[in-house]
C-alpha cells in the first residue's frame, strides 16, 4: 500500500466554540475521500475569553489527529499561525479560519497548485460573504500592498491558504521574532498564485475584526519585511520640500513686484497642517520600524504558548489522575 502524504491544516480560533467543531468534522470527512492524503490538525486557541479551548479539548480527546495549542493571551491572527508552525509535522501546510465559511474539499486544490511547483497558494473568493466594510478594506489592503511591492499585483491575499514544504521549512528556522508571515515568505518566492473558491456563508457570530484590529494589521504587514515606504518618505519630502522653496521665491518675486500684495495666513496655515500632517504621518512609519528592531534586540516573543493537548497527553492525564498518583512524588521525597 502506497504511503499516505500528511497534510497539516492550522487553526487559529478565537470566540469560536460554535463553530470549530463543524469545521474539523468537515475536515476529517473532506479526507475520508482521499486515500492519498492523511491529515493533522492544528487548533491555536487565541486567548479566547468564551469556553473555546474547553471545546478544543473535547475535540482532541475524540479525535487523535487533532491538538490543542493554548496561547497564554489574546496575541492576533498573525502571532496564532506562526504559534502552530513548529508542531507542523506534514508536507502541506493548510490555514484556514474557524468560522466555517472555508471549503473544506479546497484543500486538496491548493495541495494540487504546489504539486505542480508553486510554493504559496491563496484562495481568491470571487463573491465574499463579508459585510461591505470587509469587503472594501480587503480591497484596499490589496491594492496598498501592490503599490508598495509587498505582494505581486496579480494575486489576491486571503487567510485560506497553502504552503509547500520549502515555506514550512523557511518559518520553522526563521530566527526573527517580529514575522509577518505572508510577508516573509513573498520575499523568499515568488512561486506564488491563486485559486478560486467558493466562500461559505459564516455558521455563527460575526467576524471579530473591527476597524482598529483591521488597522493594526495593515500597518503591522505594510511595514514587515519591506522598506520601500521609507523610500518614498524620502521621495515625498524632497517633493514637498521643493514645492514650499519654489513657492517661497514665489512669494518673494510677488512682494517685490507689487509691495502692496497681501500674503493669506490661511494659505499659510493650510501649509502648515499639511506639512505637519506628511510629518507625523512619515514620523509614525519610521517609528514602526524603530519599534520591531526594539523587539529583536530584547527578544520579545510574538506569542507564547501555555499548554499543548492531545489525545496521547489526556489519556496520560486521565490515568494519573485515575491511579491517584503524583508524577512530581519522587522529586517532594527527595527535597
Amino acid at each position: 500500500m502506497k504511503e499516505q502524504k500528511l497534510v497539516t491544516i492550522a487553526i487559529p480560533c478565537y470566540k469560536s466554540a460554535k463553530t470549530i467543531e463543524g469545521v474539523v468534522n468537515a475536515i476529517d470527512e473532506a479526507f475520508k475521500t482521499q486515500s492519498e492524503y492523511n491529515y493533522e490538525v492544528l487548533l491555536v486557541n487565541d486567548g479566547s475569553p468564551d469556553n473555546t479551548f474547553e471545546v478544543i479539548h473535547r475535540i482532541c480527546a475524540q479525535n487523535e489527529k487533532v491538538t490543542g495549542i493554548n496561547l497564554s493571551k489574546n496575541f492576533g491572527q498573525g502571532s496564532a499561525k506562526m504559534a502552530a508552525v513548529d508542531y507542523v509535522k506534514g508536507e502541506y501546510l493548510i490555514y484556514m479560519d474557524d468560522d466555517g465559511q472555508h471549503p473544506a474539499s479546497g484543500i486538496f486544490t491548493m495541495i494540487e497548485e504546489i504539486n505542480d511547483g508553486f510554493d504559496i497558494v491563496y484562495a481568491d473568493f470571487e463573491k465574499k460573504k463579508h459585510s461591505a466594510f470587509k469587503k472594501i478594506t480587503s480591497k484596499l489592503h490589496n491594492w496598498y500592498l501592490s503599490k508598495i511591492g509587498s505582494k505581486p499585483k496579480d494575486i489576491n491575499l486571503s487567510s485560506f491558504m497553502g504552503l509547500s514544504s520549502f515555506c514550512i521549512e523557511a518559518l520553522q528556522t526563521s530566527g526573527c521574532p517580529v514575522v509577518s508571515m505572508g510577508a516573509y515568505l513573498r520575499k523568499l518566492t515568488n512561486k506564488t498564485v491563486n485559486v478560486d473558491m467558493p466562500h461559505l456563508k459564516r455558521k455563527e457570530g460575526k467576524s471579530g475584526y473591527s476597524f482598529k484590529r483591521l488597522f493594526k494589521l495593515w500597518r503591522s504587514s505594510i511595514t514587515s519585511f519591506n522598506t520601500q515606504l521609507l523610500n518614498y518618505s524620502m521621495t515625498i519630502g524632497i517633493i514637498v520640500g521643493t514645492i514650499g522653496i519654489l513657492s517661497a521665491i514665489i512669494i518673494i518675486i510677488r512682494k517685490l513686484i507689487n509691495p502692496h500684495i497681501a500674503v493669506g495666513y490661511a494659505s499659510l496655515m493650510a501649509g502648515m497642517l499639511i506639512l505637519s500632517a506628511l510629518i507625523m504621518f512619515f514620523i509614525s512609519i519610521a517609528s514602526d520600524y524603530i519599534g520591531k528592531i526594539y523587539l529583536i534586540l530584547c527578544k520579545l516573543p510574538p506569542f507564547k504558548v501555555r499548554e499543548v493537548i492531545n489525545k496521547q497527553s489526556i489519556k496520560t492525564t486521565k490515568m494519573i489522575q485515575e491511579k491517584g498518583t503524583n508524577p512530581f512524588d519522587n522529586e517532594e521525597k527527595d527535597l
